[in-house]
């Protein structure tokens, strides 16, 4: 969760034997290069990377600029918005009241808090943290701003989401919600006796050792802290991000840390020192829907589903992330000073540096990097040769759909529609059935002035998915009749 506004312009442990130090020096060149071609490619100016195994760091790297205007470089010191990972914070603090009797995970929030709307009363402690309450958003998504009539007043904006209707009953249906967290920091303060980021500094950052890591936003003056940027709308440059994180909303976003310093929190929180074994356990342990249905949110940590080789994250603001793979003895943290760089995409292929098995589950977005690179050498044409002869020189899947649009829509971003289609047009010859591929080429082509393609794409979209608002959209101005 980010309220931002946009100011001007700115040009359990594994087993697996230890890797020697020359394959572990060959290991690290290589994590580099690809962190350094991905910042490349998703433009982003600093980025801060750890790797954590078997407690211990074994890597931790700083690359670009921590600020633009001034040219500063990324080191150890500098901090970073984790944004919306600071919910995990919450998460553990939530267990830590529970390891104490002093909260119960499945009793209605009702039962702790006065005062609230006869329709909140019901909702459980669990169904805040995973985001199944059903409770209205205090927050905006479409505007990014508070609710009510004064965008910028906490304590009318509270008052406004709780005169709306709830959106579904308890535990029906996933949505991500930001008042779940504020409810949550008064569960906090009220059974702590103390405030949310006083409990969090003395609980966790103390015992962790993060003496540089606070809450604040813009309004704050953060020692060391990162400018924060986002791309231009033609991805030709930046603007700074205006941070807000208002203090009533602290337990869903708003710490400053550095990967060094989450490194120490990862390991204290599976040494023990932050929780029980069996607490961590149940803080990871997967969530399910009324209907048995799993939902994607554990308590507090969004659970990146798979068969095999979990893992539960903190993901912020597309710009910063940590994965923990429990079963692996894992976790890599990786915080960027770009919002919407999604950095989160990129753990998983740096985890197969030490897990490889991963490579072979998870190794598409790693085939992703190497086609961007053979394709920058050599043209766009022919991407499916390429592909084809990558994944047999090295073993790998293909990349996911997902993968492939998030290239091809960085860029159209760059005003590239051409290269944009010879992407879209792999996705789709990779996965046919993929609505959002065809409307993604669809959109390329449009781009590219092809409009009886861009039409034939958007009805095959329309046809595997009746539900595509755009594809609608897009087709009665393209072809009206």
């Amino acid at each position: 969760m980010a309220l931002a506004a946009v100011a001007a312009p700115v040009t359990s442990i594994a087993t697996a034997a230890p890797a020697s130090p020359s394959q572990a020096s060959r290991a690290e060149q290589e994590i580099a290069s690809f962190v350094r071609s991905e910042m490349r490619e998703r433009q982003i100016p600093g980025l801060q990377l750890a790797v954590i195994r078997h407690g211990k760091v074994l890597l931790k790297r700083n690359f670009g600029l921590a600020s633009l205007q001034y040219q500063v470089p990324v080191t150890d010191a500098s901090l970073f918005s984790i944004n919306s990972a600071t919910k995990a914070f919450a998460g553990v603090a939530v267990m830590q009241l529970v390891q104490e009797g002093k909260i119960d995970l499945a009793a209605p929030i009702g039962q702790y808090l006065t005062g609230l709307p006869a329709a909140w009363q019901a909702v459980t402690v669990t169904q805040l943290l995973n985001h199944t309450s059903g409770l209205p958003d205090v927050l905006d998504q479409r505007s990014g701003k508070l609710v009510g009539p004064q965008p910028d007043d906490a304590a009318a904006a509270w008052s406004a989401v709780q005169a709306l209707p709830v959106e579904a009953p308890p535990g029906q249906r996933y949505r991500y919600n930001q008042t779940n967290y504020v409810l949550l920091a008064q569960l906090i303060e009220r059974q702590s006796g103390q405030p949310f980021t006083d409990f969090i500094r003395h609980r966790q950052f103390d015992v962790a050792g993060m003496r540089h890591s606070g809450f604040g936003d813009a309004k704050d003056v953060v020692v060391g802290k990162a400018s924060s940027y986002v791309l231009d709308r033609g991805g030709n440059g930046y603007r700074n991000v205006i941070e807000d994180f208002p203090v009533f909303m602290r337990a869903g976003a708003g710490i400053n840390s550095n990967a060094g310093e989450l490194a120490n929190w990862l390991i204290a929180l599976q040494s023990g020192r932050l929780l029980a074994p069996a607490s961590v356990e149940r803080l990871w342990q997967p969530t399910s829907l009324n209907d048995g249905k799993p939902a994607p949110w554990a308590l507090g940590w969004p659970t990146i589903g798979r068969d095999g080789h979990r893992a539960v994250a903190g993901i912020g603001g597309r710009r910063s992330a940590f994965y923990v793979y429990p079963d692996d003895g894992l976790a890599v943290i990786i915080l960027s000073n770009l919002a919407g760089g999604q950095p989160e995409q990129l753990i998983d292929t740096i985890a197969a540096f030490y897990v490889p098995a991963l490579r072979q589950q998870r190794g598409g977005a790693y085939a992703a990097h190497l086609l961007r690179n053979k394709a920058a050498g050599t043209g766009f044409e022919g991407l499916e040769q390429k592909l084809a002869a990558i994944r047999r020189q090295h073993g790998l899947p293909a990349p996911a759909d997902d993968d492939l649009n998030a290239w091809g829509y960085r860029l159209l971003g760059r005003q590239q529609p051409k290269q944009a289609v010879a992407v879209f047009q792999l996705g789709v010859q990779l996965y046919p059935q993929g609505a959002n591929g065809h409307d993604s080429l669809a959109e390329a082509y449009e781009a590219d002035g092809a409009t009886a393609l861009a039409v034939t794409h958007y009805r095959r979209s329309l046809e595997l998915d009746p539900g595509n608002t755009h594809a609608v959209a897009r087709l009665r101005v393209l072809s009206p009749d």
